[in-house]
């Protein structure tokens, strides 16, 4: 009975350090697809001239899952049925950092607003910032993504022995 429950508490363990380190991983996956929706927007904008609405709703799936929900928000604001806010654009991504959401509030709020040539060297950019913001990530991925799940198999060995 003792083992199992110094197993259960091993596994505990490790699995916090997983989930501290997947908020690392999920930040460079939105900064990712966050730069393919930019670049993407700037190359249907400069040849087909799609209204922005349609551009939106012919992204890939990956894109749209690893964006979290602001394509649905930014969609819902297109439509009218909402305002464009930061909370409402935000709402189902709780990893970016305040100045974060600014930056990418601002990139959708600049959406739509000027005409090709303005709206594709805002989209450029962004796409700088996007992929500043992106190397950073990684390097906070690549540091501390590791360093928590191995902090959290530290800490459940810690405590089996402790424990024993």
């Amino acid at each position: 009975m003792k083992w199992i429950i110094l197993a259960a508490l091993f596994i505990a363990c490790v699995t916090v350090g997983y989930v501290f380190s997947i908020k690392y991983k999920r930040r460079v996956q939105f900064y990712s697809a966050l730069i393919l929706f930019a670049q993407k927007l700037d190359v249907e904008i400069n040849f087909s001239r799609e209204r922005l609405k349609k551009l939106i709703e012919g992204m890939d799936e990956k894109t749209k899952k690893s964006l979290f929900g602001l394509d649905k928000n930014f969609l819902s604001y297109l439509e009218g049925t909402e305002e464009l806010s930061e909370e409402k654009l935000f709402k189902n991504c709780p990893l970016l950092k305040s100045e974060e959401k600014e930056m990418v509030f601002l990139f959708f709020k600049s959406l739509g607003r000027s005409d090709v040539l303005g709206q594709t060297k805002e989209i450029q950019n962004f796409l700088k910032r996007f992929d500043d913001s992106l190397s950073k990530c990684a390097a906070e991925n690549k540091k501390y993504g590791s360093l928590c799940f191995k902090l959290g198999i530290i800490a459940g060995l810690f405590a089996i022995v402790i424990l024993i």
